[in-house]
């Protein structure tokens, strides 16, 4: 009995550990993705170079946050560590590109945003739908189909202007921050309603 009750203390505490510390990753994230909307919304004089910086630094974020969520979040199944560590990488990927090409036009740009914002979409809708053990899926579905909705919408829109490039992303960004916000919220709440783990016990000699 006294190995059981040390083994269910360990796995309390270490459930507790992992939902306050996605909750932390899934804040920032969340935080920096509002930051870099309302930017992308209010920045005076904008041109497509400052756009692109914008949206490269959050996906380049986005991406690091979401692959190291994929490696810690050991109480989620194997599928879905591993689709959010590739959304991760290619977030990353795309960040980088925008970043790096600065002479791109706003069609190109846009173009861009909208696929990838369609994937990762589809990837947030698939975990939530397939993995019936992660946590919150509804929220992830909801932020799933909107992104898949904003994504289509970019790409879809023929000679979509600079503006109305800026405040759709921007509004999108803000959207979704808000969000993940949230969502960090409800972790960090779930994990303080665990409580702490009860000390173990010194096995009897």
């Amino acid at each position: 009995m006294s190995n059981q009750g040390n083994m269910m203390d360990t796995a309390q505490a270490r459930l507790e550990s992992v939902s306050r510390g996605s909750a932390i990753l899934v804040g920032i994230f969340g935080a920096v993705t509002v930051v870099v909307g309302v930017l992308a919304m209010i920045w005076p004089g904008k041109t497509v170079v400052v756009l692109a910086l914008l949206f490269g630094i959050q996906l380049v974020v986005a991406g690091i946050i979401r692959f190291v969520e994929g490696l810690a979040r050991t109480e989620e199944s194997g599928g879905t560590r591993t689709m959010l560590a590739l959304l991760g990488v290619l977030s990353v990927i795309v960040g980088v590109w925008a970043m790096r090409h600065l002479g791109l036009t706003v069609l190109t740009l846009a173009l861009v945003l909208g696929i990838y914002w369609i994937i990762h979409g589809m990837i947030e809708v698939f975990v939530a739908i397939t993995d019936h053990g992660a946590e919150y899926r509804g929220t992830h579905a909801a932020l799933g189909v909107l992104s898949v909705l904003a994504g289509i919408v970019l790409v879809a829109w023929p000679g979509v202007s600079l503006a109305a490039l800026a405040w759709v992303t921007g509004l999108w960004l803000v959207v979704l921050g808000i969000g993940e916000l949230a969502l960090a919220f409800r972790l960090r709440r779930h994990g303080a309603a665990m409580g702490p783990a009860a000390p173990i016990q010194p096995r009897p000699a």
